[in-house]
């Protein structure tokens, strides 16, 4: 779960960590009062969406696809500037290089105040499931180019891994600082930074927070410009004020429909639907579609209870996505009877006139009976008795490699 810029500074703000004064703003009137409010002759206009490079990105109008400016976080000197770039941002369609072309309309506003930068760094703190810890990376090259660093010279990254038994350690933070070239007064305002912001990290189950830039002041404190966090939704019952941050607008309306309906789905780019029950299931229903030359179009998963009206659900939303040109179905039936889920693929399937081609693989609790069902209807779904058939057989049938 993905929170805005504000929302995060917010949050960085009240777990001690420095961040500049700030409003959050939904018209061209507010970010001009705004620029009144924070009394800061220079400000930073910024729109806010959930992806990265914005300063970078391109602002077009939502309809005609028309330029307007360049830039989705703009520097102002003036009221006038402020209620200029406020108007060409919101409202409008914001492209960078995470969004894709589709891009992403411009809701909300943050103007931030000014502040004289000495230095910016690259900073982030993000879960390591390989290694069970903590992984945190600092470069000195922080800035809008932080990719081409990582992708031309890692050596100048930096990175320290935290066990989460131990948590962060003194030597931890003042080696990390250190290798930024940080001495004195700015060390020590790392130090106490990075203490802060890791424990932030930890008690509100963070799975990234990332600050593009970190900056050194001309003061020498060390204050987060910027503000990326993603929160893992596992850990969803631990944090009620969640419901009131995430952004609706911001999210896949399926998405959205699937996750009130009980059912985990995740939109990706082929073409191939995937219905199945259990992630690590579905996970491997991917891979096996991806080895026959396939490319899966979703992750979907029903879970280990779902009823025939869920099934449904789940078809309805998978043929929302128009590259859908095929349907794979992979059930083991534990506590999920197939009996059960063949009834919902055939209600399914005569409810919305499927027409892509359906291949059906069933396994576990009254498999037999599911199979009969199946068997027994005159639709066109093709069954398979393990997964690699299933695969081969749906990849066939879209016209694909296998």
């Amino acid at each position: 779960m993905n929170i805005h810029e504000y929302q995060g500074k917010s949050l960085l703000k009240s777990n001690g960590v420095p961040v500049l004064e700030g409003v959050h703003c939904t018209s061209v009137e507010q970010a001009v009062d705004a620029y009144d409010k924070l009394g800061s002759k220079i400000v930073a206009v910024k729109s806010q969406i959930h992806a990265g490079g914005r300063g970078k990105g391109t602002l077009y109008n939502p309809e005609t696809r028309e330029h307007i400016m360049d830039g989705g976080v703009k520097i102002a000197f003036s009221k006038e500037d402020v209620e200029t770039y406020a108007s060409n941002i919101l409202g409008n369609l914001l492209v960078t290089i995470q969004t894709g072309d589709e891009g992403k309309v411009v809701n909300n506003l943050y103007i931030e105040s000014g502040c004289e930068i000495a230095h910016e760094y690259y900073l982030a703190l993000l879960v390591d499931r390989d290694n069970k810890s903590v992984m945190i990376m600092a470069s000195t090259e922080g800035g809008m180019d932080i990719e081409d660093v990582a992708h031309n010279t890692p050596e100048l990254i930096h990175k320290v891994s935290v066990d989460p038994n131990s948590g962060l350690l003194g030597f931890q933070k003042r080696d990390l600082g250190m290798a930024l070239g940080l001495s004195g007064t700015a060390l020590k305002s790392f130090f106490k930074m990075l203490g802060s912001m890791y424990n932030m990290f930890v008690s509100n189950d963070c799975a990234m927070v990332e600050i593009n830039p970190l900056v050194k002041t001309a003061d020498d404190q060390i204050i987060a410009l910027d503000s990326k966090i993603s929160f893992d939704e596992n850990a969803e019952f631990r944090h009620k004020n969640w419901d009131e941050l995430r952004d609706l607008s911001e999210e896949e309306d399926v998405e959205i429909r699937a996750k009130e309906t009980g059912l985990s789905y995740v939109k990706l780019d082929g073409n191939i639907g995937c219905l199945v029950n259990g992630a690590g299931l579905a996970m491997a229903t991917m891979d096996v579609i991806k080895l026959y030359g396939g490319e899966p179009a979703n992750f979907l998963d029903v879970g280990g209870g779902a009823n025939e009206e869920q099934v449904k659900t789940a078809f309805s939303i998978i043929l929302e996505d128009p590259n859908v040109k095929g349907i794979l179905v992979n059930i083991f039936g534990g506590i999920m009877r197939c009996d059960i889920i063949a009834r919902g693929v055939i209600a399914a399937t005569e409810a919305l006139s499927l027409e892509v081609p359906l291949v059906v693989r069933l396994a576990g609790t009254n498999v037999d009976e599911g199979k009969k069902i199946l068997a027994a209807s005159t639709l066109n779904i093709h069954p398979a008795d393990d997964l690699a058939e299933g695969a081969q057989k749906i990849v066939s049938l879209i016209g694909g490699e296998a």
